[in-house]
């Protein structure tokens, strides 16, 4: 088992969630924290317990996102007009290793970091290699050359375990997409639910 499996695991683990919504997750099998004393762990959560809660959730589920960005992305939220918590996910989706996850180009949020930071992914036909990199309206997302042909591409594809949400467009054949829309929080295909607005408060305090 790799590292970045383990790691995966004990986020999933952790949160006592289905975070990705995996078939293989950990937490199908115990809902219980990770540890020998992790059954014994549940008590009444106080409310900075459940924003933070809902802080380490909606940053691990985008591949972990270190503190430091994410909490510049709550203030880049926090200085456009609308809903801040939308707004948050609106960012979050227009990250390009999203777009890619969201596409099926790769089977989870971590393999797309490493895809775009390998240099396997162009915006408008030109090569981009920064996974935070933020997709807008209109913009063309595909596949370089013989990553098309890669087997977790090809598996991730056909897998039938998520469907590309309606904001996008794909062509599977071409490993092309576009970003039709920014999508709001009802819009996104999350396994579990998001609460962008306890996350807010969480940084309102």
């Amino acid at each position: 088992m790799t590292k970045r499996h383990t790691a995966k695991e004990k986020i999933s683990r952790r949160l006592g969630v289905n975070l990705w919504g995996r078939a293989k997750s950990p937490v199908n099998k115990s809902e219980a924290g990770p540890g020998q004393h992790g059954a014994n762990r549940r008590r009444k959560i106080s409310d900075y317990g459940t924003q933070l809660h809902a802080k380490q959730k909606l940053k691990g589920y985008y591949a972990n996102i270190g503190e430091r960005q994410f909490r510049r992305y709550y203030q880049e939220a926090a200085r456009r007009k609308g809903d801040t918590g939308e707004q948050l996910v609106g960012l979050l989706e227009r990250r390009l290793d999203t777009v890619i996850y969201r596409l099926k180009f790769v089977p989870t949020p971590f393999a797309a970091r490493q895809f775009v930071s390998h240099g396997h992914v162009l915006v408008n036909g030109k090569r981009v290699t920064i996974p935070s990199y933020l997709v807008k309206e209109g913009d063309t997302v595909e596949l370089k050359g013989k990553a098309k042909e890669l087997p977790v591409v090809l598996e991730s594809v056909e897998s039938p375990e998520r469907d590309v949400p309606g904001y996008l467009e794909v062509d599977t054949k071409a490993k092309k997409g576009r970003l039709v829309r920014i999508p709001q929080l009802s819009d996104v295909p999350y396994p579990v639910r998001m609460e962008p607005n306890l996350v807010v408060e969480f940084y309102s305090r």
